[in-house]
């Protein structure tokens, strides 16, 4: 049987029919141009580990010069913030239960009396154990302040110790420690994921219900031909997603653009192709709109939420979740996204996630040219 040659005319008048389809329902330009950058900006301020202004109580037993010097200290920056004082620790309980602060901070009496004689002086802090992320971090902040209160009261006592090593911590790639420049580029391939899946996924099932696919059967154009005359539209689509999204991180959240441009468009290409053929493959399979957005989202949102390294590192999952992770395209394209944006990585160390992706991407276009039958079941 003679096979007839792959065509770049067929190709391009299929992505003519398929953004005819796209420009007549103007519902699908606003949500494929606004909803990305909306979604950005929304989770972009909502999802943050930078704490300021944590409600703090203080119980203040001893009264005296060192105990004011202390909770000033703590409320010195904007991570702590008196939000009441109370004579009794037992008081803090109730507040606790409420939510009305995170930590409580316990002055016993005496503790004026033991600094000025140079014994040890106790003070407590009580925590909210309920939010593990956010006492974890307050413990850290304020166990800095004590180590910081404690050489300014053996300096102010004539205390000098020498350090057995002298620690200077740096900041790299992240100097302020924000929040945003580790979340936004992660967010980005998020919503990237989400899009590109659910932006093909509704294609060729769209055609079954309509009716349309017969006629399409009438036609010369091959298989291939069909899938990647579907794919380019959506491919082009999405390229000024990430051009908007990222325009966004930067502007908005201040994420800074140290590697190359270049580089991560081509990043970008890999991605984007392989989320597009995974919405492909599904709307093969599906044959229903309704199936398909379903389906859709949750082989986008959940993996590349939650296993992908966005929020987790993958290093502390168990064995079997870094093995489904391995399958998850945005694994690797945060990977290069914050290697690109943050620290100026090139090819030379983010090869094999390129490598991932274009793999990623063959084989889901071919399963879905596979897949896409030219017969009526």
């Amino acid at each position: 049987m003679r096979t007839t040659p792959l065509s770049a005319g067929r190709v391009l008048a299929m992505s003519r029919k398929e953004v005819l389809h796209i420009v007549r329902d103007i519902r699908v330009i606003y949500m494929a141009l606004g909803l990305p950058v909306v979604l950005l900006a929304l989770f972009g301020y909502a999802i943050s580990f930078d704490l300021d202004r944590v409600p703090v109580a203080v119980i203040d037993q001893d009264h005296t010069p060192a105990s004011r010097r202390l909770i000033e200290a703590m409320t010195a920056s904007d991570t702590f913030q008196v939000a009441a004082d109370l004579g009794d620790p037992g008081q803090a309980e109730a507040h606790f239960r409420r939510g009305d602060f995170k930590a409580a901070l316990v002055i016993p009496k005496d503790f004026g009396r033991q600094l000025s004689r140079g014994e040890p002086a106790d003070a407590q802090l009580l925590l909210d154990g309920s939010d593990g992320v956010t006492t974890g971090i307050v413990l850290g902040y304020a166990a800095g302040i004590s180590q910081a209160e404690t050489r300014r009261l053996m300096a102010e006592a004539g205390l000098v110790v020498e350090p057995a090593m002298d620690s200077r911590v740096r900041y790299r790639f992240n100097p302020g420690v924000r929040s945003a420049r580790f979340i936004v580029p992660g967010l980005i391939a998020v919503i990237l994921a989400i899009m590109a899946v659910l932006s093909t996924a509704l294609t060729v099932a769209r055609e079954w219900e309509r009716g349309s696919m017969e006629q399409l059967f009438a036609t010369p154009v091959r298989r291939l031909e069909v899938i990647l005359g579907k794919l380019l539209p959506y491919l082009g689509i999405g390229l000024i997603q990430v051009l908007l999204v990222l325009t966004v991180g930067v502007w908005v959240f201040g994420v800074p653009i140290v590697g190359s441009l270049g580089l991560l468009s081509v990043a970008a290409l890999l991605f984007l192709a392989a989320m597009l053929g995974q919405g492909l493959f599904i709307s093969i399979a599906t044959k229903s709109q309704q199936v398909s957005t379903q389906v859709a989202l949750l082989s986008s949102l959940l993996p590349t939420l939650l296993l992908s390294g966005f929020l987790f590192p993958i290093e502390n999952m168990p064995w079997l979740l870094q093995v489904i992770s391995a399958a998850i395209p945005g694994r690797y394209f945060i990977v290069i996204m914050r290697g690109i944006l943050l620290k100026g990585n090139g090819l030379g160390v983010l090869w094999p996630q390129f490598v991932a992706l274009l793999a990623f991407a063959v084989v889901v276009l071919a399963m879905s040219t596979a897949r896409f039958r030219r017969r009526i079941d």
